[in-house]
């Protein structure tokens, strides 16, 4: 079941260490993946690529709304969760509820820290971690005319 792979940190950092154990290239990412589209899709695909397993780092649906404002996220946590894990190229999930996912990566200890290239690797929080440890940090090109946010205000403007 794809719910298996929906993780506490705790697993998550037991996983982590197991795939590392066993050689692997554990690539990490996160965000809100509030209404899933293509541009997830090919964004985590791509990051998947880059390792041997990907962990996703989710944010709660009280990190999303200090985020993204009090009418986000549109699909509450358990669900967004489900379905991140539903995708084949995703390894494992955890929820995250700090303003940022720092303390997450630096449980997880990732190999690769994956985010859009919206991002320049000095702003992308954990960086200076991963590259510290000898790490890769990689910004993936977004697919065009794909966000959330514009999702939301097409379907708004639609009525």
């Amino acid at each position: 079941m794809t719910a298996s792979k929906i993780v506490s940190r705790d697993e998550a950092i037991r996983q982590a260490e197991a795939w590392h154990a066993a050689g692997q290239q554990l690539v990490f990412t996160n965000g809100c993946f509030d209404i899933v589209h293509l541009g997830h899709i090919d964004y985590l695909e791509k990051a998947r690529h880059l390792g041997d397993r990907l962990i996703l780092g989710l944010n709660t649906d009280a990190s999303v709304s200090a985020i993204k404002g009090p009418l986000r996220p549109v699909v509450n946590e358990y669900a967004r969760a489900r379905l991140m894990a539903a995708l084949e190229f995703v390894d494992l999930v955890t929820l995250f509820d700090e303003p940022t996912p720092l303390e997450l990566i630096q449980a997880v200890q990732p190999d690769i820290l994956v985010k859009g290239d919206d991002y320049t690797v000095a702003n992308i929080v954990g960086s200076d971690f991963v590259l510290g440890r000898g790490g890769r940090v990689e910004t993936i090109a977004l697919v065009p005319g794909y966000s959330t946010t514009r999702l939301i205000e097409r379907i708004k403007t639609s009525f």
